[in-house]
């Protein structure tokens, strides 16, 4: 089979080839047919995890088919339709792990990090962390709803949105798009916060009732002064100050979730905090029972990403363009 790997920090990508790895107990061999490309990816060849294993096969939103079923696993069949996560698998028996809430578990593991992803014609998989497709579901399109959708799915509903609910997002990119159209889809009224106003016509496409360009208005007192505050917003910008700039645009007891970031210190101002009993919060991803719930709802509602396919070939290409912040879309790798 054909792979990428990233052999170490710093280092670009290589095309290899491979065996087709056989599963052992509790592992699915699953045929890959789209990848999507993630600033993560973008990340762990840039050295900034220092718990990642080189050589390894980045990528972490994966569609496939099961291919062949290792010892001891039930409740998929060779043929089906699947996908598989960030979340690569965890210890099983901490009290995260048995409340369902395996991606906080201190022993998990990292799909494309800490083992090989979906930048490969095959991939081996924990069964418990593979996820059925709903009927219907594009696997091309659906790739990005392994991570950028359960990300964005994942943390608006831990934040408390709802139907009565005011929603912000920050970043209309691949998280930030899908997290208006989530956000519409539940009902809520949403803002989008972009830096120009080059962005209003997109944003008002998803769904988005108002925009704010933060290069010309303030976005804080914009969105106070769209019905008294946020009560959700949804950082999917990759920038903490982006996120600090709009916190006083918060109502009282609202929320502001970071599923963007940098490594640049948060800060915050903690008088409106503290007067206004506000929340700040981050959501990792998610868990298996997350993914299950947000394809679902992406199922019934018809909420897809848009994608543009590309060649595993192209994939080196595509990140560099990532990282320039030329990439003009969402990438993902397919495979025939």
């Amino acid at each position: 089979m054909r792979a990428a790997l990233a052999t170490g920090a710093g280092a670009p990508l290589s095309l290899v080839e491979r065996e087709i790895p056989e599963p052992g107990p509790g592992e699915v061999l699953i045929r890959v047919t789209a990848c999507g490309l993630c600033f993560t990816d973008l990340n762990l060849l840039r050295g900034h995890y220092p718990f990642a294993r080189f050589p390894v096969v980045p990528g972490h939103e994966i569609t496939g088919t099961v291919a062949a079923l290792g010892s001891g696993v039930t409740g998929l069949s060779v043929g089906d339709a699947v996908g598989a996560q960030f979340l690569y698998d965890s210890c099983g028996h901490c009290d995260y792990c048995v409340s369902g809430d395996q991606i906080l578990c201190p022993a998990k593991r990292i799909t494309g990090i800490t083992n090989d992803g979906g930048y490969a014609e095959y991939g081996l998989f924990k069964s418990g962390y593979v996820t059925p497709l709903p009927a219907g579901l594009d696997p091309v399109a659906a790739a990005p709803l392994m991570c950028a959708g359960l990300t964005a799915f994942n943390g608006l509903r831990r934040a408390g949105a709802t139907a009565n609910s005011r929603v912000a997002v920050i970043g209309a990119g691949g998280i930030g798009a899908l997290a208006v159209r989530y956000a519409v889809a539940m009902g809520a009224r949403v803002a989008v916060i972009g830096r120009s106003a080059e962005g209003e016509a997109a944003a008002k496409e998803l769904g988005a009732e108002t925009y704010v360009a933060s290069r010309d208005t303030d976005p804080a007192a914009a969105l106070k002064a769209w019905g008294g505050g946020a009560d959700v917003i949804l950082n999917a910008a990759p920038s903490n100050e982006a996120a600090s700039a709009v916190l006083t645009g918060l109502a009282p007891d609202g929320t502001l979730v970071l599923c963007g970031y940098d490594n640049t210190p948060l800060t915050l101002s903690a008088q409106p905090m503290v007067l206004n009993r506000l929340h700040v919060m981050a959501s990792p991803s998610g868990s298996p029972h997350d993914l299950r719930d947000t394809l679902a709802f992406s199922a019934r509602h018809g909420i897809l990403p848009a994608v543009t396919p590309i060649g595993l070939d192209g994939a080196p290409e595509a990140l560099d363009a990532m990282g320039s912040g030329s990439g003009g879309g969402r990438r993902v790798i397919t495979f025939a």
